[in-house]
């Protein structure tokens, strides 16, 4: 027979229905489990805080527990805080999760959350004792989030992760850097999806701001004919260089 594995999220036990962890509540809520749904081996995790948020008289039982083994707290600085310690152990082990927590930043992660009876949650009921049964974690925008943005993610052939491109300001930027650089190259600048929204008299001006004030800097002769449909090209910003330096500059006429 296969053995069987608990996680406990002993932070969140100890803490229910308290606004400070109780280890006395704790370990009443593991001994009941077990006495009601038995495995193999029990692993208890709290967050590396628990020793300071708990009551001094139980601060020497905690550090005994520690030292003995019976509580498990995850490496200093762990990403995620205890809940991804706990998930992890649970995950290699196939293990079933004691806690009142959805996890819901794990979702698009550990999706066996979800899987009947890997999450069970439990509660203290005066007389009685603890109740517990099994959960089905809590779904909201946080779990939404995480399981789009796995959702996101691809496997290359060679099996690093990679996101797959979907931003609207990237593909922006791209066809912009490849009209300034058509621009500067003396061709024809390749029709974007903004420029080809453009009315053919935007496409081309006559007479344009940025062509007067290439004039006025110049010559007195007319200015010549010159694409300023896009308000970030050269010859926009040549225009309002001749504004910030006090050239006078005719208001455009269409030809």
């Amino acid at each position: 027979m296969t053995d069987t594995t608990l996680v406990v999220d002993g932070s969140n036990i100890a803490t229910e229905g308290r606004t400070v962890p109780n280890l006395q509540q704790l370990d009443e809520a593991v001994t009941a489990f077990i006495a009601e749904r038995p495995h193999d081996h029990v692993i208890v995790v709290v967050d590396a805080t628990f020793g300071h948020r708990i009551d001094p008289s139980e601060s020497a039982r905690f550090e005994q527990a520690i030292l003995d083994g019976d509580l498990v707290t995850p490496p200093a600085g762990a990403i995620g805080r205890g809940d991804a310690f706990i998930l992890q152990i649970a995950d290699k082990a196939g293990a079933n999760v004691f806690s009142n927590d959805s996890f819901q930043e794990f979702h698009g992660t550990f999706d066996w959350l979800f899987d009947e009876g890997r999450l069970v949650g439990g509660k203290p009921v005066p007389p009685i004792g603890w109740v517990f049964v099994n959960r089905t974690p809590v779904r909201g925008p946080v779990s939404r989030r995480a399981v789009r943005e796995s959702k996101q993610k691809t496997t290359t052939p060679s099996g690093n992760t990679t996101r797959t491109p979907r931003s609207r300001s990237g593909d922006k930027a791209a066809a912009d850097d490849t009209t300034t650089s058509s621009r500067k190259s003396g061709g024809d600048a390749p029709a974007t999806t903004r420029e080809a929204r453009w009315p053919r008299r935007c496409q081309v001006l006559a007479r344009g701001i940025a062509a007067d004030a290439r004039a006025h800097l110049s010559s007195s002769r007319p200015p010549a004919e010159v694409e300023v449909c896009d308000p970030t090209s050269d010859q926009r910003l040549a225009a309002v260089r001749a504004v910030r330096h006090g050239v006078p500059h005719r208001r455009h006429r269409r030809g």
